[in-house]
């Protein structure tokens, strides 16, 4: 560009120098003058226009508009500056065009073009982007560490691990507070073992390992605790829409969408088949069971990841089970009575048997939580003024004795030595002398009776309506999962 100013700028003089020439060759010096002045001109224009092209060409804009989405990449025609205002330059094909020079069907294709692009940008769904919970701080108990000896200690600073209110998946069984329980503090209670600690509770850590898998407690009214004690536990942390309850006869399914997981239970108190196995319907004293009878259940266990299982509490009700003869599908009534722990033993022999021919354990994990207790007499725990588990505030504390709240042992050693002698691994939950201890976690007179609140006559009597078989939720079955969790989170 200097060069063309510097050759302007002489013209005048070689004008002047011509002129002084003089002569009959002025008229001919003029015309070759005017040829050569012509060109120069013609090559300036272009030169002007070159640098112009070059000034406007794309890769010459700010680093801001460089940045392309994907789609921008496969030749369209149409191209938007990052303030989303159309360029008054527009690309067709491989060359370039102002605007005003476009013809009117051109530009028409152009806008209908931007209008679809914009419509398109708007109905974009952004995908959920999930912080990936940090496991490196997470300390594990040693394998050897006995993590169900231990105390509670109470500690009001961890624990609820989440609020009644927060969670809506609560049922009016469980939520305590809600129904008119004045104290809190059976909420605080952290199980603390002697030999170690339990983790820190992380619920996205948890959904991390149970992405792409299914978590199913299995078993009676306990489990059914435990399992919406999971659901609280867990869904803090998945938004609202991604999450969703479902419920289909036997089973009930829990689910979080931005894993692909799912938290589910399935209702078999006995595991075998039994005339309490209606999922609503099941308030029978007369229990009749069926012990080699498992399959019409374990078909609906088949390719779960985490399998939870317990029967205890329906068994209680007499000292002696009946043994169905026959089928109830055959309408079979007959039956035999035989002592509890020889029922008990039938039964879990049977479970034992479905789980090693049925399970994969390199894919499956599996799990048999002890018996839950009841805390029906005080006298149990030295409170000669108390009813059931009425009105108590505290766990028990200063034994100077083996407490003995009615909890079949006999039961308990079947147990044990049933999921010890299976070819496919078990872990043992022992949840049961942590929680006898906690005479103060049951549900007591604020739940229901017959799916129907406590009216205040019926809190006032507890000797008729306290329950004190289920728990109070966030309560005791959390630390269950606590268990749940520790073990999951150490072997996937």
């Amino acid at each position: 560009m200097q060069t063309s100013r510097r050759k302007t700028a002489l013209f005048p003089a070689e004008i002047v120098a011509m002129k002084q020439a003089g002569g009959g060759r002025k008229s001919n010096n003029l015309s070759v003058f005017v040829v050569v002045f012509s060109i120069f001109l013609f090559g300036c224009f272009m030169y002007n226009e070159d640098v112009k092209s070059i000034a406007e060409f794309p890769f010459s804009r700010p680093m801001g508009q460089e940045i392309q989405e994907d789609g921008s990449k496969s030749g369209d025609p149409v191209q938007e500056s990052n303030s989303n205002e159309v360029d008054s330059t527009v690309w067709i094909g491989s060359r370039m065009k102002p605007r005003s020079q476009m013809s009117e069907e051109t530009q028409e294709t152009e806008n209908l073009s931007l209008t679809v692009a914009k419509q398109e940008e708007k109905n974009i769904e952004l995908p959920v982007v999930e912080e990936e919970e940090d496991d490196s701080d997470v300390e594990l108990p040693p394998e050897d560490c006995d993590v169900f000896n231990g105390d509670w200690v109470y500690d009001n600073v961890t624990h609820p691990l989440y609020k009644e209110d927060e969670c809506e998946f609560l049922t009016e069984q469980v939520t305590c507070m809600r129904n008119g329980r004045q104290d809190s503090t059976y909420q605080n209670w952290r199980w603390q073992p002697r030999q170690c600690s339990m983790p820190k509770f992380k619920p996205r850590l948890l959904l991390q390992k149970l992405r792409g898998k299914r978590l199913m407690f299995v078993g009676d009214s306990l489990n059914r605790n435990q399992w919406e004690s999971m659901i609280c536990l867990v869904q803090s942390v998945a938004p609202p829409g991604r999450k969703s309850l479902t419920k289909n006869g036997s089973l009930s399914i829990f689910r979080i969408d931005d894993y692909n997981a799912t938290v589910e239970f399935y209702w078999a108190p006995f595991l075998v088949e039994s005339n309490s196995d209606d999922p609503t319907m099941h308030s029978i004293l007369n229990r009749i069971i069926m012990p080699e009878s498992i399959d019409k259940h374990g078909q609906n266990w088949k390719g779960v990841d985490y399998l939870i299982f317990n029967t205890y509490i329906w068994w209680m009700n007499t000292f002696k089970m009946k043994i169905l003869r026959g089928s109830f599908d055959q309408g079979s009534t007959e039956y035999d009575e035989i002592e509890r722990p020889i029922a008990y033993g039938r039964v879990l022999r049977t479970w034992a048997q479905w789980v090693d021919q049925n399970v994969d354990p390199n894919r499956t994990s599996v799990f048999f939580s002890s018996m839950s207790p009841l805390h029906i007499k005080s006298l149990d725990w030295d409170n000669p003024d108390g009813i059931k588990c009425a009105k108590e505030t505290y766990p028990i504390f200063n034994l100077t004795t083996r407490l003995d709240v009615g909890t079949d042992r006999r039961v308990f050693a079947v147990a044990v030595n049933v999921t010890q002698s299976m070819k496919v691994p078990v872990y043992f939950v022992n949840i049961t002398s942590l929680s006898e201890l906690r005479k103060d976690a049951h549900t007591s007179v604020h739940t229901i009776r017959q799916g129907k609140l406590l009216t205040p006559e019926q809190q006032a009597d507890p000797m008729n309506f306290a329950d004190c078989i289920h728990w109070c939720l966030p309560g005791l079955p959390d630390m269950w999962n606590e268990f749940l969790y520790s073990r999951i989170i150490s072997h996937s």
